[in-house]
């Protein structure tokens, strides 16, 4: 298990790391959101954009998954409990992005 003071560093790095990713996403969602379905399959065929949105989606889940592991250290006092559900969300933070990366790699 990660020690509180590299978790809360981690948490930092990330939600650091998080706002030009996003600001860089949404800034390309919304100049393809009206548009047509190649051209987003076009944005999504981009090797950089790519590369960048899998950049995203990592960090994104990353942040999460340590921000809601913290919520669970406060408030779920049975150790057992609080063991299964921060590795159910560890599980879902590596396999929804891996799945996303996966799917987005194939187009």
């Amino acid at each position: 298990m990660i020690s509180a003071t590299k978790k809360w560093i981690f948490l930092k790095i990330s939600g650091v790391l998080l706002v030009p990713l996003m600001t860089w996403f949404i800034l390309n969602f919304t100049m393809i959101y009206d548009k047509e379905y190649l051209n987003l399959i076009e944005f999504f065929t981009n090797p950089l954009s790519k590369f960048l949105f899998s950049i995203f989606i990592i960090n994104a889940y990353f942040f999460s998954a340590l921000s809601i592991s913290e919520v669970f250290e406060d408030y779920i006092k049975n150790d057992k409990i609080k063991s299964v559900a921060n590795k159910l969300l560890y599980a879902s933070a590596v396999a929804i992005p891996l799945i996303t990366i996966i799917l987005i790699s194939s187009l």
